[in-house]
């Protein structure tokens, strides 16, 4: 890839599209900061908040070609740098049977959920995009997903947004319930941590039961973080099999979608492991992460009108709302059983 492929042509019109995400992405950041919409969290809002805007003061062609610039190359940076979030030593010292819960959390969601997708007669792309934020890490996954499977913005955005909800749903429920599920402290933080969409659910249904409860919530959580690189290498596989046998073609590694910023993100998980990086400087690397990966749902947003969304995201919340369900349940006996 050449450096001029990852540059747009800054003429003054892209130049304000991009300027246009940031700001839409430093808002949902303030508005995540408030009472409730922390729940939603700041990637949501940001999506939310480009749709709204379309709808208000609509985007030109320019406008359009920078929000793309964001929603696409500014992405992938955000994801590879959001692997400072990841220490995989706190994966390994959680314990084996902890890895095991959020591996079944995820591989039952993704299978659940996209045969729902299926069931319910969603697009194939936005079945596995719902799948993927279910399973994995909300609408972080979402995005990550879809370049690897050649999903539209508009795709990605409905698979976000629908994901963002169907969390913040669980989130309130969880927080609802969590005195009646007969569960010590520690066995519903990995309960939350395996079964919850965003880390920013996780956090917020976690934090009741203590902190002890919410570190082991984050830990599973993030173990179903770094199963994304799997899971994005294992789908591109997949549908890179699909196409060559239709086309007659031989499958090659030079064939192979492989998402390489995504392999970028588990490269700086592994650096972040090596403690070389102070927690402080982490931290702040991961709050930039999100700000850039906030400018790509921005970007999306403004690609989404209401009327498409309405159009393409209803039969996906479905789904989705019912494989979380079953997650739900089925995250609840893995740790009744195994803890």
């Amino acid at each position: 890839m050449k450096i001029n492929d990852l540059l747009p042509r800054f003429t003054v019109p892209v130049i304000k599209g991009i300027l246009l995400t940031l700001a839409l992405a430093l808002a949902a950041r303030l508005i995540a900061g408030l009472p409730f919409f922390s729940i939603l969290g700041q990637l949501v809002i940001a999506i939310m908040l480009g749709m709204i805007w379309r709808a208000s003061a609509g985007v030109n062609g320019g406008l359009l070609e920078g929000a793309s610039y964001s929603s696409k190359k500014l992405l992938r940076l955000g994801i590879i740098l959001l692997g400072f979030r990841l220490n995989l030593y706190d994966i390994y010292n959680a314990g084996s049977t902890v890895f095991l819960i959020a591996f079944a959390n995820l591989v039952f969601a993704l299978v659940v959920v996209y045969a729902l997708s299926r069931l319910f007669k969603v697009e194939k792309r936005l079945g596995i995009l719902t799948a993927c934020g279910t399973a994995i890490c909300g609408a972080a996954a979402v995005v990550a997903i879809a370049p690897v499977i050649k999903a539209n913005e508009k795709e990605t955005a409905v698979g976000a947004a629908n994901v963002a909800v169907l969390g913040t749903i669980f989130t309130i429920l969880y927080t609802l319930i969590f005195s009646y599920l007969d569960l010590k402290a520690l066995d519903y933080g990995v309960f939350a941590g395996g079964t919850l969409h965003e880390i920013a659910h996780v956090v917020a249904a976690a934090d009741p039961a203590g902190q002890a409860a919410l570190d082991l919530a984050i830990i599973v959580k993030l173990t179903r973080v770094a199963l994304l690189v799997p899971v994005a290498i294992l789908i591109g596989f997949l549908i890179q099999r699909k196409e060559s046998g239709a086309a007659g073609q031989k499958m090659t590694l030079s064939t192979l979608p492989i998402p390489w910023f995504i392999l970028g993100f588990l490269a700086v998980s592994a650096f972040n492991t090596t403690g070389v990086v102070s927690d402080g400087a982490a931290s702040a690397i991961v709050s930039l992460a999100y700000l850039l990966i906030g400018m790509a749902m921005a970007g999306l947003g403004l690609n989404v009108d209401f009327k498409s969304f309405k159009q393409m995201g209803g039969k996906a919340l479905s789904a989705g709302l019912a494989g979380s369900v079953l997650l739900s349940f089925f995250g609840y006996l893995l740790v009744v059983l195994l803890l």
